[in-house]
């Protein structure tokens, strides 16, 4: 009996309280703000739907582009292990001619005004 009479005062506590707030507040300005957030949700309901839409659209590119990706990722790799290993036997004949003719390259200061090519060995 107590709970239902403390329920009671509670709910005529807050009519009180929302009858004063109507009147602190116009109705006009709850309507342009009712208005306005119906405008804003709609916004927003379009810009996700847009976003859906892109994002399917990506899903779909990038499900046609990701196996020719994975080939060429793999051909790039084949071809850096191929040329690691061209420069590595190019480094081994380079050392054995040096060491069987000794004046074949020049030395390192004429070697830098013939040779203007990057090295590629070293990253730059």
């Amino acid at each position: 009996m107590e709970q239902r009479a403390e329920g009671e005062s509670i709910r005529v506590a807050s009519e009180e309280l929302s009858r004063e707030f109507k009147t602190l507040i116009k109705t006009d300005d709850l309507n342009s703000l009712n208005h306005l957030q119906h405008l804003i949700l709609g916004r927003l309901q379009d810009s996700n739907a847009v976003l859906s839409h892109f994002n399917e659209f990506s899903e779909h590119c990038f499900a046609e582009v990701s196996g020719d990706l994975s080939r060429n990722t793999r051909l790039l790799k084949s071809m850096k292990s191929d040329l690691d290993y061209i420069f590595l036997k190019i480094r081994s004949m380079k050392s054995r001619i040096l060491a069987t003719y000794p004046d074949a390259f020049p030395d390192e200061s004429t070697s830098e005004a013939l040779d203007r090519r990057p090295d590629l060995e070293r990253p730059q």
